[in-house]
């Protein structure tokens, strides 16, 4: 009896160790899940796709009534009508995030439309192009990087609907034939990524770094030889 006593004090700990293994050893995934919040991402891209629709629906409408060229003035209505489809599709998500959007164009996008209701002929048709392209231009890089990190399916899914309504308008600006390509600005490349192990590891610190197997394997060992002494001295009294 005394002997099986130790024997099953043994095996507690033994038991206890492997029950501690096991919860370090559990991935972050076995975790409850709960509501993503929304980041400083998240909410610039909202906040990018609805200030674009706020100063190219007028664009668009401008240009579908005094563009020069008969091309601007039929692309100036399909863009119109497509931002006004964008917009609400960025309100309801917006609402159902319950987040608040800009409610009026920005002072640099009133000062373009100002510079297109002051401009006439193919001078407006000029500007209209370079200003819409140049702006869809810098909203594309932005839907790019939020569709690959972001944890929320509604920014997701208005990632994807803002992806293709801005690369379709890229499309028809260009088929104009009115973009100078020649005095494009240098592409802005985004910084080389950081792929040392501080790097990798603040890039997965939202997931919880991964145990090592030498720390898992020195705990096991460590707890064994605690069993093992537990017992040994148990046994010599």
């Amino acid at each position: 009896m005394f002997y099986l006593s130790l024997v099953r004090r043994a095996g507690l700990v033994v038991t206890g160790a492997l029950v501690v293994l096991g919860v370090l050893a559990a991935p972050a995934a076995a975790a409850p899940s709960v509501p993503t919040q929304l980041n400083a991402a998240d909410v610039a891209l909202l906040n990018g796709v609805r200030l674009a629709g706020l100063w190219e629906m007028p664009a668009g409408q401008m240009a579908a009534e005094k563009g020069d060229s008969a091309r601007v003035r039929e692309i100036g209505r399909e863009i119109a009508n497509q931002h006004v489809e964008l917009d609400e599709l960025v309100t309801v998500a917006a609402n159902r995030l319950g987040a608040t959007i800009p409610a009026d164009p920005t002072a640099q996008q009133q000062g373009w439309l100002k510079e297109m209701q002051n401009a006439k002929g193919v001078q407006f048709d000029l500007i209209f192009v370079a200003r819409l392209r140049a702006a869809h231009g810098k909203i594309f890089p932005v839907i790019g990087a939020v569709r690959s990190a972001t944890r929320n399916p509604v920014i997701r899914k208005l990632a994807d609907d803002a992806n293709r309504f801005v690369l379709n308008h890229m499309k028809l600006l260009e088929s104009t034939g009115l973009v100078e390509y020649g005095r494009l600005p240098p592409a802005a490349m985004p910084p080389a990524e950081d792929l040392s192990a501080m790097g990798l590891a603040s890039a997965n610190a939202g997931n919880g770094p991964p145990v090592s197997p030498l720390v898992l394997w020195s705990l096991l060992i460590g707890t064994l030889a605690l069993g093992g002494l537990a017992t040994f001295r148990l046994m010599r009294r």
